[in-house]
């Protein structure tokens, strides 16, 4: 599935859900979970792009819209807190705020585990999401699995009738 996901980041270049805007959020949010080192980052991973099909594509419309309704509270707090949106502020700044809302998203989860009900497959709470969709999208990106796992798609070699060592 996310293979099909990020080859059609691939083939389209044109956001379908996020706004430029949320588009520039969403990469620096990314960015800051998974900042460029030795190894690409969520950026060059196209990790914003791959939320955005997500989004589109595959979350129902009432998760689609959980995620934008935390993007612009996510603008809403930056405001309050240092008077200007998200990616205008200091990297510090940032930090201090997605600090704030993790710990919401912590909270948050140990709500869902302790409620008795079946675990979706995405957290309720917008940075849990967030968190999820950026793992997910730079782990099955090329960047993530072949340049910082160092692992290989295809299985170098196959072993078909390897006999069987006991005591390994």
């Amino acid at each position: 599935m996310f293979e099909g996901v990020h080859a059609q980041i691939a083939r389209a270049s044109v956001l379908k859900t996020l706004n430029p805007q949320q588009d520039a959020t969403v990469a620096t949010i990314a960015e800051l979970i998974i900042p460029q080192t030795n190894t690409p980052g969520a950026k060059a991973a196209k990790v914003n792009e791959f939320i955005d099909v997500m989004l589109s594509d595959w979350c129902d419309e009432s998760m689609s819209a959980r995620f934008l309704a935390g993007l612009a509270d996510v603008d809403s707090r930056s405001r309050q807190l240092f008077g200007r949106n998200f990616v205008e502020c200091q990297e510090a700044d940032q930090k201090k705020l997605l600090a704030a809302l993790d710990e919401e998203a912590i909270a948050a989860r140990g709500n869902e585990l302790h409620s008795g009900s079946p675990m979706p497959l995405l957290p309720a709470n917008f940075f849990g999401m967030m968190k999820t969709l950026t793992l997910v999208g730079y782990y099955t990106s090329e960047a993530g699995f072949k340049e910082e796992l160092r692992q290989s798609i295809i299985p170098p070699s196959h072993k078909g009738c390897a006999p069987l060592v006991r005591g390994v």
